[in-house]
Formats: C-alpha cells, sequence, structure tokens
C-alpha cells in the first residue's frame, strides 16, 4: 500500500449490537496505524458502497464494523475492489470474523493489522442459483426460519424471541423437509436443516434433523445463549457442488450468512472464490 492510503470505514448503526464507543475506538486504531479513515459511512444510511466507487476514487482498504449481515452484503458489493478489505466482527454470531480470526475481537484484529500480521487473501465462497452469495454459510430448509429466532435475539426483544421460537420450531418440525439430492447423502426423507460451510477443497455438508431444532425450544431459556449448529447432526460429504431439493417440491427457506432469503424446490450451490481480498492473519490462524 501506498504511504497514505486512502482508507474507508463502514459500520451499521442501527443494528441491535452497534457500539458507538466502538467506533471510536476503531476509528482511533486505524489512524495510529497510519490509516485514518478519509470516510465513514454508516450503510443504512447510504447506498452500499460498490467496487467501482472505490476504484475511482483510489480507496486501498475498506473496514467494515458490523454483523454477519452488514458484513455479506457489503463485501458481495466489493467484488472487483483493487485494495483489500478488513473485516471487523460486531454482530451477534459473528461466522465470517470467527472463521478467518477465532475468537479474537476488533481491537486484537486491529492491533495485528497495525503489526503488520495480517495480509490479503481470497477466502472460498458459495455461490447459489439466483446470484445468491455466502461468506460463511448457507442453511437449507425450513430450519431457516431459526433466522428470524437470531434477529429478536439481536434486538433483545424476549417476548417476541420467544414467540419466534415457537413459530421456528413448529416450521422446522412440520416443514417441508430438504434432501441432498447431489452428492446422493444423507436421509431419504430429507432434513429440517442442510448446512454448508465454504472450504478450500469444498463445502462441508451437515444435516440437521427437525429434533434438534425442537430440543432448542424444549431447553427454554438456553435458547438466549445456544443456536442450532452445537446440535446433533449428520456429516454428511464435502463437496465443490450441491444441490439441495425439496422432498415436497415447495419453495426452499434458506438462510444466507445468517440473514433470511427463498430459493426454488431445487437450489444448486457451488464453491468459488470469492473476488475480492479479505485480510487474514498470514498463518491462518
Amino acid at each position: 500500500m501506498t504511504e497514505n492510503p486512502l482508507t474507508w470505514l463502514i459500520y451499521n448503526g442501527s443494528s441491535g449490537s452497534f457500539d458507538r464507543t466502538l467506533l471510536g475506538e476503531v476509528t482511533v486504531m486505524l489512524r495510529d496505524a497510519g490509516y485514518a479513515p478519509d470516510r465513514v459511512t454508516d450503510c443504512c444510511e447510504e447506498d452500499i458502497l460498490s467496487a467501482e466507487d472505490a476504484n475511482r476514487a483510489g480507496v486501498e482498504l475498506i473496514a467494515i464494523l458490523g454483523g454477519d449481515g452488514t458484513l455479506s452484503r457489503t463485501i458481495a458489493g466489493l467484488e472487483g475492489f483493487d485494495g483489500a478489505v478488513l473485516p471487523l466482527p460486531g454482530g451477534t454470531f459473528n461466522l465470517l470474523c470467527r472463521m478467518i480470526f477465532g475468537e479474537r475481537d476488533p481491537l486484537e484484529i486491529l492491533k495485528e493489522f497495525s503489526d503488520g500480521r495480517l495480509t490479503p487473501q481470497r477466502r472460498a465462497c458459495i455461490r447459489g442459483d439466483g446470484g445468491l452469495l455466502a461468506l460463511s454459510e448457507v442453511l437449507a430448509g425450513p430450519g431457516a426460519t431459526w433466522a428470524d429466532v437470531r434477529e429478536e435475539l439481536r434486538d433483545g426483544n424476549i417476548p417476541e424471541l420467544l414467540a419466534k421460537s415457537i413459530e421456528a420450531a413448529s416450521e422446522s418440525t412440520a416443514g417441508p423437509m430438504v434432501a441432498v439430492a447431489e452428492p446422493r447423502r444423507g436421509r431419504p426423507e430429507g432434513y429440517s436443516g442442510v448446512r454448508l460451510v465454504p472450504g478450500p477443497s469444498g463445502m462441508a455438508i451437515a444435516g440437521y434433523g427437525a429434533e434438534g431444532f425442537l430440543t432448542l425450544l424444549q431447553q427454554g431459556a438456553a435458547i438466549l445463549a445456544r443456536d442450532f449448529r452445537g446440535g446433533p447432526h449428520d456429516d454428511l460429504a464435502t463437496a465443490k457442488k450441491v444441490v439441495c431439493r425439496s422432498v415436497e417440491s415447495a419453495p426452499i427457506p434458506l438462510m444466507i450468512d445468517g440473514e433470511r432469503s427463498e430459493g426454488s424446490p431445487q437450489v444448486v450451490f457451488s464453491l468459488d472464490t470469492l473476488g475480492v481480498d479479505l485480510l487474514g492473519p498470514a498463518d491462518g490462524r
């Protein structure tokens, strides 16, 4: 990078996890590292910045402080950016940042950045029909309705959280199941959730039965501290292409990087390489 690299900082001010004090600390640490932000943008108040905008302005570093939804949407729009992106955890689950940095918090990550211990990396991602892009995970099936529960957890709305939990448990148990049609693996009757996680050699495929989602509800208050990922599941395979199919030919509910979406009765997912450099530990840890 140049001696005075042009830097932008993006955050999500409307997130329930937003911390203005943390934003100030991030700004100061970037400045002290020689990357004082020339532009600080609330992504909810302005249009999502594009790679074309950043390249035209000569930006070299874009730091993003936010949760998985903010990171996923913003980074997707930055494919083709000539500089590097520094993702910083500022959400509830922080799936992408945990994949890259483990349990480090934003200030620990910035200390490593300042010390020159982060390098640009082209990471694996998942692309799906209709332009879907996932940086950390896909969940296909009625269990994806737990994304609504996650939203209430993020906002701290306990009564609505419990109501959405009951609704999600019902959907996860009774909704049309999803089978892994290619490669043909797992239960023929399908799963409440098929989870895909990108890796260098393929997507790790896991199948979650309805009983696992129902157990979360039965545990009552434990749901406040847990999610489905740690529950019982079938590790099915690793593949570069996965076809998920509704056993009842119904549209498939999706959770893409923690955000709700919906696909056709059959959705094809493929492993790909993200079209922008993300900064991460040089040793991969």
